[in-house]
């Protein structure tokens, strides 16, 4: 049936290429007219397969050449070919083919005085000049000055025709060439005027297409160098945005707003970032014969993706860059099976046997426990405990300021063969609790100056005193809190600096923290010892003082209609209204002048802490600061972690930021995304909270650009503006801003000494082991927690030694500060006692490195170590010199592997920019092969799907856990990444990537909301949670353990349901977000304006033909046209074949049940 359809259309076709009887093709041109006039594109495009456009084409040139010109068949002709052509992406190539570009042309200069003929001519005059070659043959044929004839001057008469020549000329500039010839002939500033006209006369706005139809032809001439220049110097940028200003009430005239926000864009004159050079304030020298140079410059993607795990798209050519992502999958089998082949000489992989210390120790202190330990029980015992659905918000935060003089030294960790790490702090076993009481806190600081006494005596170069920075000078506040003692503080001495414990314990004893797991005195210790670049001598409030998570979760920042293009005319207006415009450096690490305090009235800024980045503010105007970040140490780019601290504020104003540098191409900042402050005023009032703030926040290009001289490699990297609002809450408040909530070295070091402090010794076996020293010269943790065993028994000893290994990393790349945020949840949660992290701990042995690159979070890197190297792309061969963590972190997995005890799960914990939700990324053969199109025999490639079943089970434990956003594929551009190394080199079949977004979830119980760090902790203990289930479906256990797991889990419960997430996760997530509120171009230079939508051409046609049916034009429309149109109305939109037709008397009808159109009969 669907043969014989299909040769009945092939019938007709060839008979109206052949046929020289009017009336027959009348009747095939009424039938081809009723077919595509009703239902989808589905039937033009079948239409297109069986040669229509070829048909239509040769029998306009046969009626072309007919004298005198026959429009009763001439008319339905080109709205044929204006409906086929538009849909036909060869259409241009075949009218050339048919040599019908001239023809069509002619056919217009004809019409010039019969304007329903020209509109129809003129309409495909734009569908031909859709393809670049066409349009240029069409333009040096004359076709733009034919076009120039029709649209001036201004007039209202024959505005359908005046739409149709716009449109057409919108087409024809596409080409460069035709833009060009437009520019040399004085064109565009015609168009100027023109647009000036319409803008100035169309008061009610009923030719707003006509408008935006000029606005398109300026746009196109401006893809274009020269085009640019001659718009600067026609005044274009005054003008369009003058007449835009009159547009911003009316929502009706949004295209014609879009359209002037691109051109503005696009026309700004491009300059250099406000810098000497973009590369980094810092520099290292690095070990040996390596020097530092600038990093290869790849595409965008290159590299923004792989913490995130993949390729950015450019908006403008994402069907390409699909098909690029599709290419970059690894489709070699070889490669894609385990290779277990070593990567140094196998001798060496001894040196990591002191690294695993639990599998020889003895445990004799089972028998003989002293009473200091047993207090410690007891102690503990009463220590709040972890519950499995719910972790306790975590301090940690980065800001207080400390001076430090000489800031020098780490504290160099023992040597990997020493079983515990020795804390600075003497007797934190003994002394320090998890609730402080003021006592004790005194005692640490004593304790923590003695320490640094005995650091001093060790290496002078360690020596350095602390403080604070002054708090805001507001005495009658500082009194109210604080009392007359604190008033050294308000006004210290000009000569002097008060000692850091005099000031702690002044705030200590007025504000006693509540914040579990953290002490401000634990972290002083651990933060004097830290080695930085820029040799710190400050600590930012927030990591001192502690984060608290707020009682309530934010939702998504709800986008303002607008905000991008208000912020973008407001960028334009300092260029062409510079009158307020102030343009004063107020800080810059390059500049020590400039560090100071600023004007009266200036905002005051610093940025010189543990894990700050901020490089320079400018005041733009008085409430409006443009802000550049620091690139990575050793590198030119990497501009996306802020972190900075600003100070002299006034109360209710909003202040506009502008970070003009930022690299990828969009940000989570357009789809809800909010940044966080931190006040120290609400802190000393008992709210230490980072919170989710900024307004009007918006993501998008900005003029500058990166020349050769500034950037090397990096010449013509286009930036982007983070912009966002901010009211702070308090006058002369001390606030914090940050790209995410901060977590930094030393807030983990000190983590990490507390738990040690409070974790039960008899129930949980914890070692921390330095695995090596960084490039900076600061060890790199390495956790092994367990359960100690039950007794010395046999029995007992063999399950502890035989326990299968559980590996964790997390913070290769130093700005994903959420995934501490997870990796705390997991520590707190497995030394925990809650009884199921008491459960998993015998059934699991976990090493854990909780910052693979301390280096890079120190010194404020969004992605490098200070070698200036991703180190997440340095797994397949890295270097022991200049990425020592990720050399030993591989080193310690060769030789679990070499001892026949591979880890069951390896999981690097990151966090991810451009996606909701949290998910994990995996390795598979088949999926990579399938997704690739490749052809794949399940005979010879097997693979055990257990790789899903970890995903799985979170999906249903986890709620901001998303098993659709999850992917298995391996790509060739990820092969030296942690996760598919594991996977090859170490055979770990469930080895990952969790990815935690930085916004919020779009699934699930937490859907709409913004992720805080309570959710990010409880992702954590929920990791947990899913590595119980997985070891007691998955793995053979002890009659012990199940009945002690069926005690505190109902499985079918816990892996089956969750009612407030099975409704919304079976929607599956695409991996693009979805769609702005506001939709505006993110790359300027694109030439996508939407103009291409085949609904507004058919519309366009079909108004035409509804005005042929006796609707008026406008007033001047003669009487002599409208009946002249009339009598063309049964010509090609009647249903009816004419009525003394014999030829061919075929209805649409039998075509109607073709497979490839609509089922119901035309």
């Amino acid at each position: 049936m669907a043969e014989q359809e299909a040769s009945g259309l092939q019938v007709l076709l060839s008979t109206l290429q052949s046929s020289c009887d009017k009336d027959v093709i009348l009747n095939i041109l009424s039938v081809l007219t009723d077919l595509l006039s009703l239902g989808t594109g589905r039937r033009i495009h079948y239409v297109i397969s069986k040669g229509g456009s070829e048909a239509l084409l040769q029998a306009l040139t046969t009626a072309a050449r007919t004298e005198p010109l026959d429009y009763s068949t001439l008319l339905p002709l080109l709205c044929l070919l204006a409906r086929v052509g538009q849909r036909d992406r060869k259409f241009g190539l075949k009218v050339q083919k048919a040599e019908a570009t001239d023809i069509i042309l002619s056919l217009a200069r004809r019409n010039l005085g019969h304007h329903l003929h020209l509109t129809h001519c003129l309409w495909v005059l734009r569908v031909c000049a859709s393809n670049v070659t066409t349009g240029t043959t069409l333009g040096i044929n004359g076709a733009m000055e034919l076009l120039f004839k029709v649209i001036t001057p201004y007039s209202k008469r024959h505005v359908r025709t005046i739409r149709a020549a716009i449109e057409a000329l919108a087409a024809l500039l596409k080409s460069k060439s035709n833009s060009r010839r437009a520019v040399n002939r004085g064109y565009l500033g015609g168009l100027l005027r023109l647009y000036q006209d319409w803008h100035h006369k169309d008061v009610s706005n009923n030719y707003i297409y006509i408008r935006r139809g000029l606005l398109l032809c300026l746009k196109h001439i401006t893809n274009i160098q020269l085009g640019r220049e001659t718009f600067l110097g026609s005044q274009g940028m005054e003008i369009l945005f003058t007449s835009v200003q009159d547009c911003l009430t009316c929502k009706t005239l949004d295209p014609i707003i879009t359209t002037v926000t691109q051109i503005l864009r696009k026309c700004y004159p491009k300059e250099s970032l406000p810098v000497a050079t973009v590369r980094s304030s810092y520099f290292f020298l690095l070990p040996g014969n390596a020097k530092a140079e600038p990093p290869c410059e790849g595409s965008e993607g290159d590299y923004e993706s792989d913490g995130e795990e993949e390729a950015e798209k450019d908006l403008d050519n994402e069907d390409v860059e699909s098909k690029e992502e599709d290419y970059d999958l690894e489709t070699d089998v070889n490669k894609l099976r385990s290779r277990p082949v070593l990567d140094r000489p196998e001798e060496e992989l001894g040196q990591y046997e002191a690294m695993c210390p639990e599998l020889s120790h003895n445990f004799q202190e089972l028998e003989s426990e002293s009473e200091e330990e047993k207090s410690l029980e007891n102690r503990t015992e009463s220590f709040p405990s972890t519950p499995s659905r719910f972790i306790p918000s975590a301090t940690s935060v980065k800001h207080p300021n400390y001076r430090l003089r000489n800031q020098s030294a780490t504290e160099m960790g023992p040597d990997p063969g020493e079983k515990d790490f020795k804390v600075p702090l003497q007797n934190w076993t003994k002394k320090e609790k998890c609730r402080w009481d003021l006592s004790e806190e005194k005692r640490d600081i004593v304790e923590a100056a003695q320490d640094a006494d005995s650091c001093e005596e060790e290496d002078p170069a360690r020596s350095r005193t602390l403080t604070l920075h002054p708090l805001p000078n507001e005495a009658a506040w500082y009194k109210k809190m604080f009392y007359p003692e604190c008033e050294a503080l308000i006004n210290p001495s000009p000569g002097g600096r008060l000692e850091s414990s005099d000031i702690v314990t002044t705030l200590l004893e007025k504000h006693q923290g509540d914040i579990p797991f953290h002490s401000p005195c634990f972290y002083i210790a651990r933060a004097k010892c830290v080695k930085s670049i820029p040799d710190y001598k400050d600590l930012a409030f927030p990591d001192f003082w502690g984060h608290q998570s707020p009682p309530y979760t934010k939702p998504m920042l709800e986008r303002k209609y607008g905000v991008q293009r208000d912020k973008v005319l407001d960028d334009v207006r300092r260029l062409i209204q510079p009158g307020d415009v102030i343009g004063r450096t107020v800080f810059d690490l390059d500049e020590a002048s400039h560090s100071s305090p600023g004007a009266p009235g200036c905002l005051t800024f610093f940025s010189k802490f543990e894990s700050g980045n901020l490089r320079k503010a400018i005041q733009v105007r008085e409430f409006e600061y443009d802000l550049i970040m620091n690139a990575d140490v050793n590198s030119n780019q990497h501009h996306q972690w802020f972190y900075f601290e600003v100070r002299d504020m006034k109360l209710a104003v909003p202040y506009r930021f502008n970070i003009i540098n930022c690299e990828k191409f969009n940000s989570q900042f357009n789809y809800g995304m909010q940044l966080v402050m931190y006040s120290v005023k609400e802190a000393l009032q008992g709210r230490p909270c980072w919170l989710r703030a900024g307004h009007d926040i918006c993501y998008y290009k900005n003029h500058y650009r990166c020349n050769a001289a500034a950037g090397g490699d990096t010449r013509g990297k286009c930036y982007y503006t983070l912009t966002f609002s901010i009211k702070f809450p308090h006058k002369d408040d001390v606030c914090y801003l940050a790209y995410h909530y901060p977590y930094t070295y030393s807030t983990m070091m000190s983590h990490l000494d507390i738990l040690e402090q409070n974790r039960n010794p008899k129930k949980v076996y914890w070692r921390q082991q330095t695995l090596c020293q960084t490039l900076g010269g600061n060890p790199c943790p390495l956790l092994t927690i367990t359960a100690m065993p039950d007794s010395k028994k046999r029995d007992d000893l063999e399950q502890f030694y035989n326990r299968p290994y559980v590996f964790l990393v997390a913070r290769v790349h130093p700005g994903e500060s959420n995934a501490s945020w997870v990796m705390k949840g997991t520590l707190e949660f497995l030394v925990s006692s809650d009884p199921i992290a008491d459960l998993l701990r015998k059934c699991f042995i976990f090493k854990i490195i909780p910052m693979l690159n301390p280096d890079g979070v120190i010194n404020g890197n969004h992605r490098c170590s200070l070698s200036g190297d991703d180190l997440n792309r340095q797994w397949l061969t890295p270097n022991s010199q200049l990425h020592p963590t990720i050399y030993h972190a591989k080193g310690l997995l060769y030789y679990l592997r070499s001892i026949g005890r591979a880890p069951l799960v390896f999981c690097d914990y990151h966090g991810h920019s451009q996606k909701k939700n949290v998910f994990l990324y995996g390795c598979s053969i088949k999926e990579t092969l399938w997704q690739a199109g490749c052809m794949v025999d399940t005979a010879v490639i097997t693979e055990d799907v257990g790789y899903r079943t970890l995903p799985k089970i979170l999906d249903k434990v986890a709620p901001a856990f998303v098993m659709n956003s999850c992917s298995f594929l391996v790509e060739k551009s990820r092969e030296s990444t942690a996760r598919v190394v594991v996977w090859q080199e170490m055979g770990v079949l469930r080895s990952y990537t969790m990815e935690s977004t930085y916004c919020g979830c779009s699934h699930g119980l937490y859907k709409g909301l913004q992720l805080g760090t309570q959710e990010l902790e409880e992702m954590g203990s929920k990791f947990c949670l899913g590595l119980l289930i997985l070891h007691l479906k998955s793995l053979p256990c002890s009659k012990k353990v199940m009945a002690q797991a069926a005690l505190l889990l109902d499985l079918e419960e816990e892996i089956t349901d969750r009612a407030q997430r099975s409704c919304s996760n079976s929607v599956l997530e695409t991996d693009d977000e979805p769609p702005c509120v506001e939709e505006i171009d993110y790359n300027a230079d694109s030439c996508s304006d939407g103009e291409e939508d085949f609904s507004e051409l058919d519309q366009e046609i079909q108004e035409c033909l509804s005005w042929v049916e006796g609707e008026t034009e406008d007033d001047e429309v003669t009487a002599g046209q409208t009946c002249s149109s009339k009598a063309l109305r049964g010509l090609y939109i009647s249903s009816q074949p004419v009525s003394n037709s014999t030829a061919l008397p075929l209805r649409s009808t039998a075509l109607g049940v073709h497979s490839g159109f609509e089922s119901r009969p035309a």
